[in-house]
């Protein structure tokens, strides 16, 4: 029933609006003026919302994905840090090399490389049973603020 009657309502402000606007089209044409423009009632607050909400979105979207490299480079490592683990567990030793662990499986391929598209600095030590991995980060500066270190 309130549907109704705000229905109802909603009808009887759209006929006033187009009354008004009718009638200004009339002294318009009356007193030879150039047409202006009428602005609907809900224009107004509208921009305003507009206006507030955009830089609400970029302040919250920075918010948000500022440290997405760190989330997505720091999953990548580990996923590479169980992979070298079970190259431990299968050889008694790690790889040599980053690349060894990626053995024609399609769903490696892009494994040696960061958020930034940047390799990842591996060594490992001269006994093989310790590795090191260092994600260089957007600067692609090794040992600065924004690097990600894995060891075991």
């Amino acid at each position: 029933m309130l549907d109704f009657f705000a229905y109802i309502l909603d009808l009887i402000l759209e006929i006033q609006y187009w009354l008004k606007i009718k009638k200004r089209r009339k002294f318009e044409k009356e007193n030879n003026l150039p047409k202006s423009i009428v602005w609907h009632p809900l224009t107004k607050p509208f921009l305003i919302l507009f206006l507030i909400f955009i830089p609400i979105l970029i302040v919250v979207s920075i918010l948000r994905f500022s440290n997405e490299y760190e989330k997505k480079t720091t999953e990548k490592l580990t996923e590479i840090s169980i992979l070298l683990e079970d190259e431990l567990k299968q050889n008694a030793f790690y790889p040599k090399d980053l690349k060894s662990i990626i053995r024609n499986n399609p769903l490696r391929k892009n494994i040696c490389l960061d958020y930034y598209k940047n390799e990842f600095v591996y060594s490992v030590s001269k006994d093989s049973l310790n590795y090191s991995i260092i994600a260089i980060g957007k600067d692609q500066k090794l040992n600065t603020s924004d690097d990600i270190k894995i060891t075991n």
